[in-house]
This record gives structure tokens, sequence and C-alpha cells, in this order.
């Protein structure tokens, strides 16, 4: 444990930012698991808006600095190209 005044609220605040990253990062993979759930299942319309809705959340870790630009471009590509390829 840290004794001096700052360096114990850095615990504090990094303890705090973890758990808002773990939470943001859960939403994006359960929102890409739930695309690519449509994808084999629903129609292109269903699977649209569940696209959508990952992109969002893709978008809201990059801006938060979770995910390097590189590798959300990467996603969203494989993202798009799976739904540009389904079949109607």
């Amino acid at each position: 444990m840290p004794n001096i005044k700052s360096a114990k609220k850095r615990v504090k605040v990094s303890a705090k930012k973890g758990i808002l990253n773990n939470e943001k990062s859960a939403k994006a993979k359960n929102s890409i698991k739930k695309f690519e759930k449509a994808v084999t299942t629903t129609s292109k319309d269903e699977a649209k808006e569940k696209l959508d809705v990952a992109i969002k959340n893709i978008d809201k870790m990059a801006s938060s600095g979770l995910l390097h630009k590189n590798t959300v471009a990467r996603r969203k590509s494989r993202l798009t190209k799976m739904h540009n390829n389904m079949e109607k």
C-alpha cells in the first residue's frame, strides 16, 4: 500500500478506470458476438442492425484509447465483409 497521498489517489483512479475499460471492452465483444450469431441465423436486415451496434461500440473503444486505430479499422472491415458476404 502506498504511503504518499498522490500515490494513494493513483491507485483509486486506476482501479476505477480499469473497471470502466473492462465494461467497454466487454460490451464491444458481446455486440460483436451477437452480430456474428445474427449473420448465421437471421436476415440481412437484422444483421445490419447488429453490425451498426458493434461498429458503434468499437468506435467508442477507439475514442477512449483502448484500441489502436488500425485495429479498429481491421475489425470494422472484417465485420462489414462478413455482412456483405451474407446470403439474402
